[in-house]
Formats: structure tokens, sequence, C-alpha cells
């Protein structure tokens, strides 16, 4: 979009927010608010008691995402002082994760009908007659608020948490109150737009990645050639495989081996900056794709001799963590007990690789990625078919042209998701900051 800017600017006398629209005004937040308290948890869940909202019926973004809520038994007291009303905004001010920390959802009409109080992991503004709660949402859920929220928070209590003064001193600029309502309208309306766009976009990469692992999925377990004859391989996740195809469990092709940790793992005599081989954590593997090319650390060679050394061309698979994710590394690499790996494997590494990444072969095994119950004799007691060494080697390379042309799509779409990411935000925080004016633009 092309908008204006405003006819007539002032220094806001604030380095980092510069100039500032002349009729606007800076202010800390707290002079602009009525109520700035925290919320109640109560004595125990009651099926008969008051909705409390948590921070986990919070989105990053701020929206609401209210499924199964808590419902606590309160005082009146707790019950009376915690209530939310249409208007009200509520912020996450502790989480386990930096992201949420700061994320803040206005309550609707919809959200006030539940008659519901809010938890004490959260924190609840309730704006000042002059001033609009959907503007004041977009500055303290925007960069503006998140950033301030961040540095405010570091550098007061020395931990990622918010209270009702870090929240109270974060500056804005405000307009009047009907330039502010202007402003929210205005930005309700683009961010649906945008909105709309991210969710196109988020399904497209979903429909892709379904395509890959289906993909993966059919080619190791029915072969490149649609008119083979077929048998029953007596295993559930294969099902039909090519008749001349051999079904054996991994442990009758290699031996699977665990890996070892020095300890305990913190001591510094384990890692050094320039050690011969890498330590793998499982944050590694998560942050890697199919092939592993760096990590965070090095270990000496006391560390290495207390672990298990690989050398480039290995293939491993996660037991903790990420459960399930094989990899290939590229580098030399000592691996924790929280992998595995097959050291007398001597078939193709990469088709052994695809029919691991697609995740059928732990059906039954429980949720693949995070609940999956792994371990030598599990990852042994997988049943694969096993065609002849040339059709591995045909099967990999084709995997190998298809995936890369899905992943190259996935790319695109995603750089364009990410775009759209960076325009909406960049859009609120000029909005709000009166870079940009965009009372015309409100019918």
């Amino acid at each position: 979009m092309r908008l204006k800017a405003y006819s007539a600017y002032k220094d806001s006398c604030i380095e980092w927010l510069g100039e500032i629209p002349e009729h606007w005004e800076t202010k800390r937040v707290k002079t602009m608010l009525s109520r700035n308290d925290s919320g109640v948890w109560g004595n125990d869940f009651d099926d008969e008691g008051v909705v409390v909202l948590r921070s986990t019926e919070q989105t990053v973004g701020g929206d609401w995402s209210i499924i199964e809520p808590a419902k606590r038994r309160l005082s009146i007291h707790e019950y009376v002082s915690a209530m939310l009303i249409e208007g009200d905004l509520v912020v996450t001010k502790s989480s386990g994760s930096s992201l949420h920390i700061g994320k803040t959802s206005i309550v609707t009409k919809e959200v006030a009908a539940l008659n519901c109080c809010y938890s004490n992991f959260m924190q609840r503004l309730r704006v000042q007659p002059t001033v609009d709660p959907f503007f004041m949402r977009y500055v303290l859920n925007g960069e503006i608020g998140r950033k301030q929220f961040d540095y405010l928070s570091s550098t007061t209590t020395g931990l990622a948490n918010l209270n009702s003064e870090v929240i109270g001193n974060v500056i804005a600029t405000f307009p009047s109150q009907t330039e502010q309502r202007t402003i929210a309208a205005f930005l309700n309306r683009e961010t649906e737009r945008i909105d709309a766009l991210i969710a196109k976009k988020e399904w497209q990469i979903e429909l892709l990645q379904e395509k890959r692992i289906a993909l993966i999925s059919h080619v190791v377990t029915k072969g490149l050639n649609p008119d083979v004859k077929m048998k029953d391989s007596g295993i559930e996740w294969l099902g039909e495989i090519p008749e001349h195809w051999r079904v054996l469990s991994i442990k009758r092709l290699t031996l699977v081996k665990r890996g070892a940790s020095p300890r305990p793992i913190d001591d510094p005599k384990y890692f050094e900056e320039d050690g011969e081989y890498a330590w793998v954590r499982i944050a590694d593997v998560t942050a890697s794709s199919r092939y592993l090319e760096k990590t965070t650390q090095q270990l000496s060679e006391l560390g290495k001799s207390l672990s298990v050394p690989l050398e480039p061309g290995a293939l491993f698979l996660s037991i903790a963590g990420t459960v399930g994710k094989p990899i290939i590394n590229k580098i030399r690499c000592c691996i924790h007990d929280g992998f595995v790996y097959f050291p007398q494997y001597r078939e193709n590494k990469n088709f052994l690789y695809y029919i691991l990444v697609s995740g059928q072969p732990y059906h039954g095994l429980g949720k693949w990625g995070t609940q999956l119950n792994l371990n030598t004799d599990t990852v042994g007691g997988i049943h694969i078919g096993l065609p002849t060494r040339d059709e591995q080697d045909a099967i990999a390379a084709f995997l190998d042209r298809e995936t890369e042309r899905l992943d190259n799509l996935i790319k695109k779409v995603q750089e364009s998701l990410d775009m759209l990411r960076e325009y909406r935000t960049a859009l609120i925080s000029a909005a709000v900051t009166g870079k940009i004016d965009v009372r015309k633009e409100v019918a």
C-alpha cells in the first residue's frame, strides 16, 4: 500500500521513536489505564465453577483459542475482582516461551459472555474511557509493545517476566480517541485481509508437506514400477509390496546401538572450541533437515572417548526430544544416548533414511515426533520392505529429485509467507506510531 505521511511532525524526544505527528502525544501506558491487576486461580477444578482463562487460550498473535477452558472454584471476592468485561485487555506475563510473553488479547463480546475470569499468569488492563482498547491492543501486541516488554522485563526484573510496573511503563504515542478508533478500524480491516492470505499460504505449505510425505511413503513401500506384481507383506504399515521384495526387521540387517554421553554433561573438560568431533544435541538435529552440517559445540579428546564418534555419512535416529527423526551427518561428530545408529548397515542408507522419515514404521509406537517410545529394541524390531540394491539406489535417486522439487516449492511459499508477516508487523507499527496517515482509508 502507498500511504501518505501526516502533514506535520514534531520530535517525540525519544530516540527510538523519532518524530510523531504534531497533534499526537507521547505517554506511558499506565497513564491511560483505569485498572492494571493480576488474575486468580482459586482452589480446585470444578465442573460447576467459573471459567478461568489461561495464557494457553491465547495464540502467539494474541487471538483467542478457547476450546476446553478450565473451570475453578473461586470465592465471591476473587470472582468479582477478576471478572472480565468487553474491552478488557489480557496480557500474558509469564511463560516458558519468550514468544508468548507479552501477547495481548482483547475481551470480545463472545468472550465476555462466558462470565469468565483470568489466571494469575496474566494481567488485566482496562483502559480509560478516552482510550480505544483496540488501538491499545495494537500498541501492546505489536512491535512497539513487545520490544519494550522484552527490554523492560530484562532490565527491571532480570527475568523474562512481566508485572504491572513493567507493563505500565511502556511508552506509546496516542492521538485523539476518534483517531485511535479510525486507526484500529483500518488495522482490523487490513490485518484480516493479510491474515486470510497468510492462512492460504500456510494451507499451501501444509498440502505440499503432506504430498511430500505421501510420495515418500508410497515409493518406499510400492517401488517405482506401477505394473509390478504385488504380495501381502504381513506387516500393517507396509501393506502390499512388490512380490520380489524381502521383508526384514532392521536388526536382521544391522546392530542398532545407542550413543553415549560423558557425565556430567556440563563439565567444561569435555569440550574445546577446536575439537575434532562435533557434539550433537537434539536441538542440532531438530534445527537441521536431512543432513547434519554443523553443531554449536566441539568435544575434547576426553569427551570424545566417553561418547560415540561417527564418521561423515553415518545415519542415526533421535529417540528423545524430537523423537523418530533420522539424519545423515556430513561432519565428524559424537552422539549421546538420545540417539541410536546402525553400524553394520550395508544397504543404501538413503533408502533407509526415506523409510524412517516417512514416519510410517512408527505406527502403534506412539505419536511421531513427541511421544514415540523408541529404543534399540523397538527400532531394531521395525520391519521394512527391502528391494534389490539397484532398486534401492533408483528409489533414493528418484526421491532426491522429487523431494528437492517439492522443497523448492515449499521454500518459495514460505518466503512469501514470511514477507506477508513482516509486512503485517511493519504496517501495524507504522500506523500506531503515526508514520502513515490512514484517516482517509476508512470510510
